[in-house]
């Protein structure tokens, strides 16, 4: 739900697309308010940029993603230093989103939450200068944190856990405006649903364990590959590729030989609470959307060749409270499932984690600190 505003003295939720992640959650906050009888209008900022800009934050980063992770890391890691490139980075942000400040000036809001650095860093400019007197809150949409995120005057800050705001808290920002909440999904995650009935429903085979690869909402990395590679897993499977907006990507998967295993290939779907649902276990990327997704389901996640810098970062927080395994090599994919499939004592405790971790309600907590109820 993208709007082009809000009428004055509403609340906006603003994220920026690049990556599938921030927008969802913003969509999430968007419910959680609608939920609470509160309007609440999303505004995807990058359709208020420069054409170029808009390119390089979005395309770039799909580009680099795809075919230059290991760039992307290169990046991330260069730029997280705290405090140090705030006023170049403003100088550039400020020159490149003149729409989005006449968007905000021309109707503006009683309160803002942006799932997204960007629309933070304009709306905190505008009240340093001011220019407008809106209460901010930053959701961050990863387990940790990068110096992107970081702002003096934040009014709430919401993260994913106790680590990031102890670390936040180091670099200066006021303990009493950071609350651990989770990242905020869809509610529909935290009702799953009983496993059979939604496996028959979605034209799957009720009795057997069942891995979703996800591809995001692009349809981004080596999906093909992993789905390939989940054909040398000997327990009996059947295997779910969400191909989100790639079109070719999913002919490719329905055109594989017979394999050993049954495949779906799902193309882009608004029902990934379903098949979340209908899995047992989660094969791919550890964005902090899905990810928290995937606990809010109850799923146990198999990382494969995070890309460098968030998705490392959030895979070992999902490492370290033990409800994913990771596999850097793909041709020992099948031998690292075989393996946690054979240990049901290690995959049962590994599920009693997911569901201490799971946060479902993060969206509507960070509605109720933002609202006062």
């Amino acid at each position: 739900m993208t709007g082009d505003g809000s009428k004055a003295g509403g609340v906006l939720v603003l994220s920026a697309a690049a990556g599938a992640g921030h927008v969802r959650s913003a969509e999430a906050l968007v419910s959680a308010f609608a939920a609470k009888g509160i309007p609440a209008k999303h505004v995807e900022v990058l359709e208020h940029a420069s054409y170029l800009f808009k390119k390089v934050y979005s395309d770039l980063y799909i580009e680099l993603v795809n075919h230059q992770p290991a760039i992307l890391g290169l990046v991330y890691d260069a730029m997280d230093h705290p405090w140090k490139y705030r006023k170049r980075r403003l100088a550039l942000d400020w020159l490149n989103t003149r729409p989005l400040v006449r968007l905000l000036l021309a109707s503006p809001p009683r309160l803002a939450v942006c799932t997204h650095f960007l629309p933070a860093e304009i709306l905190l400019y505008l009240r340093r200068k001011k220019i407008l007197d809106v209460p901010v809150g930053v959701v961050i949409t990863d387990f940790d944190l990068h110096s992107m995120w970081l702002y003096r005057g934040v009014d709430w800050y919401f993260v994913a856990g106790e680590e990031t705001k102890v670390h936040m808290i180091a670099l200066g920002i006021p303990p009493e405006t950071i609350h651990v909440t989770g990242i905020p999904i869809d509610p529909v995650f935290s009702s799953p649903g009983e496993k059979g009935r939604l496996r028959r429903e979605l034209g799957l085979q009720p009795d057997l364990t069942t891995v979703l690869v996800s591809a995001g909402g692009f349809g981004m990395g080596p999906v093909e590959s992993l789905a390939k590679a989940l054909q040398e897993v000997r327990h009996p499977i059947q295997v779910a590729v969400v191909c989100g907006k790639n079109p070719e990507l999913k002919r490719r998967i329905e055109e594989h030989p017979a394999p050993s295993h049954p495949v779906r290939a799902v193309g882009f779907t608004t029902e990934m609470e379903r098949w979340m649902a209908a899995s047992d276990l989660l094969v791919g990327k550890a964005g902090g959307l899905t990810s928290s997704e995937a606990l809010a389901s109850g799923l146990v996640m198999v990382v494969v060749n995070p890309i460098p810098g968030q998705e490392e970062r959030n895979s070992d927080h999902l490492l370290e409270e033990g409800v994913a395994i990771r596999c850097n090599n793909l041709p020992a994919l099948g031998y690292k499932i075989d393996t946690l499939l054979s240990d049901k004592e290690r995959f049962d405790r590994m599920r009693q984690a997911v569901r201490r971790l799971a946060r479902p309600n993060a969206a509507a907590d960070v509605v109720s600190l933002v609202s006062g109820e």
